[in-house]
């Protein structure tokens, strides 16, 4: 769904509120990932899309983060032994223990993002994060004065593969001779909350040449992203703009539209329009895209705005593919 098309679903929503408030619907719920709802990234993002729909429809909605992972199965069961639906759930951690729960709870729908969990009453929503990653890239690549940039992530997992894929094939895009630093933080999901490993990474690549950073490690990421500012270098956010943190040496945040999922998940329950199975949401979708507000309008020239426009509508247009790593575990560009 676009974002045009979110808007009218939304004002849909309010409608319906108005005309038939004694219809009954559950209330939805959403669970947040360890990193907690105020992470500046992915589940941050989450939450706006919650309070998205609160504004929006008035209703009110749940939320719970978690601590551990151990708390992951009894969370989901908390809320769907309590009547709430949607139970939506930001992150492929989840997956399992939602593939346990979803089947217990059959009258229950769930929502996962960055997962397929393959159960009737789940909807799964993925996104193309290498097409965002593209952009930026190519960003990234112009940005840079002296040919290298870096990629900082939290660890060797497909879909973290396919931003970085999908960023080297941008920046290549712009400048086929141009190095790409790929560092991961750690080895496993610990590492998106480790601030200070990704900072030292981050400093790492700068001592190497790159004079552009692009974290993609959740809360982490602002280690990194600390590092490049800290060194009048420049960085690039992701899943929320996060632009803000650091203004002057933002370049953009790849934005991948998490809130338009949880507010949609939450609005098609109340609205009876419920669907399960799989979405996938790209730059023809508007799910993801580097993101131009006041805090970066003075780094991105109107050259390079031009340029990006260009390869956004090339790749809406099929004239470039965009390689995701998560179809063969390759990226044919490194």
């Amino acid at each position: 769904m676009s974002i045009k098309k979110h808007m009218t679903a939304l004002a849909g929503g309010i409608a319906m509120v108005a005309v038939a408030s004694t219809a009954a619907f559950a209330e939805p719920a959403l669970i947040y990932d360890a990193a907690g709802k105020f992470d500046k990234s992915f589940n941050e993002m989450a939450f706006g899309g919650a309070e998205m729909y609160k504004e929006a429809t008035g209703n009110e909605y749940s939320e719970l983060e978690i601590q551990e992972d151990s708390q992951r199965e009894q969370a989901l069961r908390r809320f769907a032994s309590r009547g709430a639906s949607p139970v939506v759930v930001p992150g492929f951690t989840w997956a399992e223990p939602l593939n346990v729960v979803a089947q217990e709870f059959p009258d229950t729908h769930f929502a996962i993002i960055d997962a397929v969990v393959e159960q009737p009453n789940v909807r799964s929503v993925l996104f193309k994060e290498q097409e965002g990653s593209f952009l930026v890239g190519a960003l990234a690549a112009m940005k840079s004065e002296t040919g290298t940039i870096g990629y900082v992530t939290a660890f060797d997992f497909p879909l973290l593969q396919a931003f970085g894929c999908g960023y080297i094939q941008g920046a290549r895009a712009i400048n086929p001779d141009i190095e790409v630093l790929y560092n991961f933080i750690g080895t496993d999901f610990a590492a998106f909350n480790d601030v200070n490993t990704a900072g030292e990474v981050g400093i790492s690549q700068l001592e190497r040449g790159a004079d552009v950073i692009y974290a993609a490690a959740g809360a982490a990421g602002e280690g990194a992203l600390q590092a490049a500012a800290d060194a009048g270098k420049y960085g690039i956010g992701v899943d929320s703009n996060q632009n803000y943190l650091f203004p002057g040496n933002m370049l953009t945040s790849m934005v991948k539209r998490v809130d338009v999922a949880v507010s949609d998940a939450f609005t098609d329950e109340m609205n009876g329009e419920w669907t399960s199975g799989v979405e996938v949401l790209g730059l023809a979708e508007e799910g993801v895209g580097a993101a131009m507000d006041e805090y970066n309008a003075d780094l991105i020239t109107d050259e390079m705005m031009t340029k990006v426009n260009e390869l956004r509508d090339q790749i809406i247009a099929g004239e470039i593919e965009v390689h995701d790593y998560r179809s063969d575990n390759s990226c044919p560009v490194s």
